[in-house]
């Protein structure tokens, strides 16, 4: 395993950091599974909006990816649940949007106000994510 240490641009590894990944893509979501789990994390992958929130509120996550168009339940409608503390006790998750859906501004600052990070897909290969998420705290 390389040195680490030696280069302070490379993030830590996950160490064994759980990802859940709500994408009804599947060609997407196997590019994040297999990206994600080769720098070591380890991913669920659900595509049904229910199941997915019914997932994310057993707090067993470090990292939940959130595409806003979902069947069964929008992940707008996921990530307003889990952000709110009168409904759901705080998870220790963070959440980020993954979307390529364009959004209204006052919409998408109103996502970014919610979520821990915002990520239009077409933007960030899996290699990309996988940079982008060493460095989520």
């Amino acid at each position: 395993m390389p040195d680490q240490t030696a280069n302070p641009s490379v993030p830590p590894a996950p160490a064994g950091r759980r990802v859940l990944c709500v994408e009804d893509e599947h060609f997407i979501s196997e590019l994040y599974v297999r990206a994600l789990s080769k720098a070591g994390y380890q991913v669920d992958v659900i595509a049904d909006g229910r199941e997915a929130l019914a997932a994310a509120q057993k707090d067993i996550y470090d990292i939940i990816l959130l595409d806003l168009m979902i069947p069964n339940l929008s992940g707008i409608d996921i990530l307003n649940t889990l952000k709110d503390p009168s409904s759901v006790p705080p998870i220790k998750a963070k959440i980020i949007v993954i979307t390529n859906l364009e959004q209204r501004e006052e919409v998408r600052t109103g996502i970014e106000k919610q979520a821990d990070g915002y990520v239009v897909k077409a933007e960030l290969t899996p290699s990309e994510l996988v940079d982008f998420l060493g460095n989520i705290q």
